[in-house]
């Protein structure tokens, strides 16, 4: 199973909790998008213990399951089509989740987040 992690399944990660965990581990590749990791580092950015919890992170990412992804033209196209159809539907989502959900399409992933909103994308695959 390809996934592709969010902001707070990383944190329920960090924090042992056991559906994180275990899904983690069952993952053949973890798949971080870059806008997860500005999210993340952002938060360490503005909390105490920064320091600690880059350490954990880079530890995280230098694991040979897990990879990078980054937006590129072709991201653009799924970001586009995302973008429309939460507007006819009228279920708009914050920006960094479009990102998510274009990348998540556009490498054929798993989508592992507890955000509800994502909801709004069915032709999503969600752990």
């Amino acid at each position: 199973m390809r996934i592709a992690i969010d902001t707070n399944r990383y944190r329920d990660f960090c924090e042992g909790r056991d559906d994180a965990v275990s899904c983690l581990r069952r993952a053949s590749q973890i798949c971080m998008p870059f806008c997860v990791l500005a999210e993340l580092r952002a938060g360490f950015a503005c909390g105490t213990l920064a320091r600690r919890n880059e350490g954990a992170l880079s530890i995280f990412l230098n694991s040979p399951r897990v990879k990078m992804l980054f937006a590129d033209e072709q991201t653009t196209f799924h970001y586009a089509r995302i973008f429309r159809q939460l507007r006819e539907q009228g279920t708009p989502i914050p920006t960094n989740d479009i990102w998510i959900a274009a990348l998540v399409q556009q490498h054929n992933l798993l989508l592992f987040s507890r955000d509800a909103h994502f909801d709004a994308l069915p032709q999503l695959g969600r752990v």
